[in-house]
């Protein structure tokens, strides 16, 4: 299988099937102006629409190898994806805030978080995987550098303390949200 043709495919049905969806993760950050060396892609996608991303999926190949109540992973011999659900009020929010971004050279659209929700993305990644947090600082630090001034930025101090996270959100703050004049 191609990625892009996959993907394209792939987003056409999420769309087709009414499917509540937004790109999450490093392919997000990567569209918002943040370097990185991923092609992974992860989604964010209505808990209540399960049974029919199963579907979706089955058709185009993938098979469902993990899911819990926080995640679907599905594998193809091309590789994997993976849907974090949303279900709590901060995250089925984040999705009805989502953008679409065009990817492909304008080939494909898709629909993805905005900055100051995969800072909040980031900030959860953190508190759940503290292994990863260089990695996902980096991204939080670069879509603050990259929108400072077109974040929300009492939104992300409710991610921060949402995780407890109070001291850094102060740090980032200071470093990257200019006062207002």
């Amino acid at each position: 299988m191609n990625f892009r043709d996959t993907t394209a495919r792939l987003l056409q049905t999420l769309v087709a099937e009414k499917i509540g969806y937004a790109l999450i993760g490093g392919f997000a950050v990567g569209l918002w102006g943040v370097s990185r060396g991923t092609v992974d892609m992860d989604f964010l996608v209505l808990r209540e629409d399960l049974e029919r991303l199963d579907r979706v999926m089955k058709q185009l190949g993938f098979t469902l190898y993990y899911r819990s109540e926080n995640v679907s992973q599905f594998e193809s011999a091309s590789g994997g994806i993976d849907f974090l659900h949303a279900f709590r009020s901060h995250t089925r929010e984040m999705l009805t805030r989502a953008v679409e971004r065009e990817i492909f050279a304008g080939a494909s659209a898709v629909r993805v978080l905005r900055p100051d929700d995969l800072i909040g993305m980031k900030v959860q990644a953190m508190a759940n995987a503290p292994e990863r947090t260089g990695l996902d600082l980096y991204d939080i630090e670069g879509l603050m550098r990259l929108h400072a001034a077109a974040l929300d930025w009492q939104l992300i101090e409710e991610y921060f303390t949402l995780f407890d996270m109070q001291p850094l959100f102060a740090i980032l703050k200071e470093k990257y949200h200019a006062p207002q004049r």
